[in-house]
């Protein structure tokens, strides 16, 4: 019997139950280490445990977990697996969120990853996972249909980007920048307000700034800011 999702207990008004993740790694003990990250986490549970991607797809189907957490590289392809299944259940099963985990710091999947959408989904490189807070924050936000991105990836974005002498990064002041990589990592005005021990109506003004010095369109939806910020970066817009 199919189990019922966070989502549908919350459509019918039931109290939801702790947060059920099926997880994909092609390592043994990679998958080990995340399922002990969670064993006396009871908002969290891993309700599979995969070595590529086909078991992965196969244990979507049959648990209907509210996030996978999967690795970038695995079989049968090898190479961005991980990418590819984000996109694919994307279109077939939309209010699953996805954790994508790498041990590359590599921009490119993550902007792959959120090229059709950033809603629900994240990617972390892997030295996270010995973070339980980390981690368990990023299923919680996938989860929500938030977004976000590991801070050193951003951070290469950031580098490559403002090393540019036309580079629009290069009016921000250092204060926009911590709001902008804040802002990256799927927090919300208020968190960062917290963050970086601002007022809110402060990080708005920032978040105001940034937007008008990188010509994006002001967005409130903090998965939209964290694509537009991020597929800008990546355009090398000037």
């Amino acid at each position: 019997m199919r189990r019922t999702t966070r989502a549908e207990s919350a459509s019918t008004g039931a109290p939801p139950g702790p947060l059920r993740v099926v997880l994909a790694d092609d390592s043994f003990l990679m998958r080990e280490a995340i399922q002990q990250v969670f064993e006396h986490e009871g908002a969290v549970i891993v309700v599979a445990a995969c070595e590529d991607g086909d078991t992965l797809l196969a244990a979507v189907e049959r648990e209907r977990p509210d996030v996978v957490v999967t690795d970038v590289r695995m079989p049968p392809s090898g190479d961005d697996e991980g990418i590819r299944i984000a996109q694919r259940l994307r279109a077939t099963h939309p209010e699953i969120g996805v954790v994508v985990l790498s041990q590359y710091a590599d921009p490119r999947y993550g902007l792959d990853l959120i090229s059709g959408g950033a809603a629900g989904r994240a990617y972390l490189l892997k030295d996270r996972v010995h973070d339980r807070g980390e981690l368990h924050a990023a299923i919680e936000v996938v989860a929500r249909g938030g977004s976000m991105i590991d801070p050193a990836i951003l951070s290469q974005l950031l580098d490559s980007e403002g090393r540019r002498a036309d580079s629009p990064l290069t009016g921000l002041t250092p204060r926009e920048r911590e709001v902008l990589a804040a802002m990256a990592t799927g927090k919300s005005n208020a968190a960062i307000a917290v963050e970086l021990v601002l007022t809110k109506r402060a990080v708005e003004k920032h978040v105001g700034a940034i937007f008008q010095k990188l010509g994006l369109p002001d967005e409130d939806q903090v998965s939209r800011r964290v694509a537009a910020v991020l597929l800008y970066l990546s355009d090398g817009a000037p």
